[in-house]
């Protein structure tokens, strides 16, 4: 008898666990000493442990809502927010925070917002309390002016949210390209760099006046430059190169020309060389002409010794003209 009792006992006190977990008769109260009867009801919480919501989230999300004043945001809403993958308790938060800012945010908003994968409550806090964005994120922007002087520049980016551009808005990767590009631009259109030292904010003006957050999430409030230095002189370096270039192109040419000329030198020695030949091969004929005019009869004994005597007058006379020309060579003091 005392094991049945024992056993009745333990099936009635998990038959009461089991009615407590779903029927959360704490939260029923809770809700109905918070918003009174008929607010959040007893089948709305049975219903919600069915489908796998959190009864807690949707209650305490719906309580404070009330208290905040907005009571036009029923707990089926919150329901279908929590079903659709959203975060309940950020959506809860960003409302109220919109609210007492005086920020123009509805539920659908909200809800689009947080379910494009946005935070819904940084949103809302960035609005009130506006972010600084450097631009770049790490080191500085190089830009060079018109005199070839380079100057390295960062900016601080002062924004805001834009809610209604939060969805399908451009991030602050955008905003940080956009605005490095205007102070890009806006150097390089200076005619020297120290106009744009003595004049930083000519800069922010020049950017701010694009409108560069157009299409982003964010407003941009001000555009501050927060570091401007001198860099290289890219324009005398640029100089120097093309310089270099040019003497490298005059020095090719130069050599190309040098070859052609030694080509041209090994051309006419070669031809020359080909010319001496053909005489060697022409003086190599005449003994053979003056034995074949022998053998004819058109060449005597006499006339052979007679031009032997004239080839022997005139080898004399070259060697005497030659022995004067190297004596007055020798002396050229005595013509004098």
């Amino acid at each position: 008898m005392p094991v049945v009792q024992m056993l009745m006992l333990a099936m009635i006190t998990f038959a009461v666990i089991l009615i407590l977990y779903f029927v959360p008769v704490g939260m029923w109260i809770q809700g109905i000493v918070s918003l009174g009867l008929g607010r959040i009801r007893i089948v709305d919480l049975i219903r919600m442990r069915l489908r796998k919501i959190s009864p807690r989230l949707v209650t305490d999300g719906v309580i404070n809502l009330h208290k905040a004043g907005l009571v036009n945001i029923a707990p089926d809403m919150l329901e279908t927010h929590y079903l659709a993958g959203g975060k309940v308790q950020n959506i809860v938060s960003a409302m109220i925070a919109a609210d007492k800012a005086n920020i123009p945010l509805t539920f659908e908003t909200a809800t689009a917002i947080d379910l494009a994968g946005r935070d819904v409550l940084i949103a809302v806090q960035t609005s009130v309390y506006p972010k600084v964005i450097n631009a770049p994120m790490e080191g500085f922007l190089a830009a060079v002016a018109k005199d070839g002087i380079e100057l390295k520049a960062r900016a601080r980016v002062t924004v805001r949210t834009n809610i209604p551009g939060l969805v399908g808005g451009a991030t602050d990767e955008t905003i940080i390209a956009r605005v490095g590009e205007g102070i890009v631009s806006a150097i390089g259109s200076a005619d020297n760099y120290s106009a744009v030292l003595e004049n930083p904010d000519n800069i922010s003006r020049t950017v701010l006046e694009k409108g560069l957050d157009a299409g982003t999430a964010f407003e941009i409030l001000s555009i501050d430059i927060a570091d401007l230095d001198v860099g290289k002189n890219i324009g005398a370096s640029l100089q120097a190169d093309q310089a270099e270039a040019d003497l490298r192109v005059a020095q090719a040419k130069a050599e190309t020309r040098r070859a052609m000329a030694v080509a041209e030198e090994q051309e006419m020695t070669a031809k020359t060389q080909e010319m001496k030949a053909k005489v060697v091969e022409a003086e190599a004929e005449v003994p053979k002409a003056m034995a074949q005019a022998f053998r004819d009869g058109n060449l005597g004994i006499l006339d052979y010794y007679k031009m032997e005597n004239i080839k022997s007058d005139t080898g004399m006379r070259d060697a005497i003209a030659g022995s004067d020309a190297e004596s007055s060579e020798d002396n050229p003091g005595k013509n004098n």
